[in-house]
This record gives C-alpha cells, sequence and structure tokens, in this order.
C-alpha cells in the first residue's frame, strides 16, 4: 500500500472504512436474515478473514459479535412490548436456536429472556431512556469493580 501517510494509502484505507460501514449497515437492516462472515464479505469483495480483521480493528469487535448485539438489542425491545412469547422473539429476530438465543442474551443481558421479560415489565420511564439504559454491555466494555 505504500506509505501510510501517502494519498494513495490513505485513500485506500478510506475506502476500506466505507466497505466496513456497509457491513455494519447491512447488519443493522437485516439482522434478521441468515448472516454469516462469508457472505457479509463477498457483498464487499473482501476475504472473511480480512473482513472480520479489519472490521474488530474498525469497531471493537467481530462481525459475528456485532450481529448478535444488534439481534438481543431488538429481542430485549420485543420482550418489553409483552406481546410475543420468548420463541416468537428468538425467531424474529433470526435466531434458529432457542438454545443459542438464550445463551446469548444471557450472555449480554446477564439473565435470560424469560427472566428479563418478567423483570422488565411496562417501564416508567420514557422508551428512549431505557434503551440506553439497558443496552447489553459485552464483558470487556463493562466497568471495573471498585469493591475491595
Amino acid at each position: 500500500m505504500g506509505d501510510p501517510g501517502s494519498g494513495s494509502a490513505r485513500e485506500a484505507r478510506l475506502r476500506e472504512l466505507r466497505l466496513l460501514r456497509q457491513v455494519r449497515d447491512r447488519m443493522d437492516r437485516e439482522y434478521a436474515r441468515p448472516l454469516d462472515v462469508e457472505a457479509l464479505a463477498r457483498g464487499v469483495h473482501l476475504s472473511a478473514g480480512h473482513l472480520s480483521r479489519r472490521f474488530r480493528e474498525a469497531y471493537g469487535e467481530s462481525p459475528y459479535s456485532y450481529l448478535m448485539t444488534r439481534r438481543v438489542e431488538r429481542a430485549m425491545t420485543l420482550l418489553r412490548r409483552g406481546d410475543l412469547s420468548v420463541t416468537e422473539v428468538c425467531f424474529q429476530v433470526g435466531f434458529s436456536s432457542l438454545g443459542t438465543f438464550s445463551t446469548r442474551f444471557a450472555e449480554l443481558v446477564g439473565r435470560p429472556p424469560s427472566a428479563y421479560r418478567r423483570e422488565a415489565g411496562v417501564p416508567a420511564i420514557p422508551p428512549c431512556v431505557t434503551r440506553a439504559v439497558t443496552r447489553p454491555i459485552r464483558n470487556r466494555e463493562a466497568p471495573l469493580s471498585t469493591a475491595p
């Protein structure tokens, strides 16, 4: 690619960042569809390994983790509404297995979807605030405890 400070290297990096943004935007739009890294990479003419490495560098997590987080966020919203069963929510947000859904949900939220649904109830605060406060946090993003 040449000197990192050169114009052609900078242009190549900007082009790559645009491609990564296209992948992220596609996952945001199509989170409920079957998506895998190979298909996402083909869509922007990159190898799956290169996409995964560059996506992690740009966004701090793998494409798979990003997609799982989007799906769980949407599931949280649907579970708070309360008009769908946990199984219906699982399939509506793009999971093909209730077990995988429950495991990923518990990893990100800290409790299983059924417990989250029971505890969520009808919030007394505006939905925009609820979304901000209840956004799933990956373990590596959680603040360190100051307890002894």
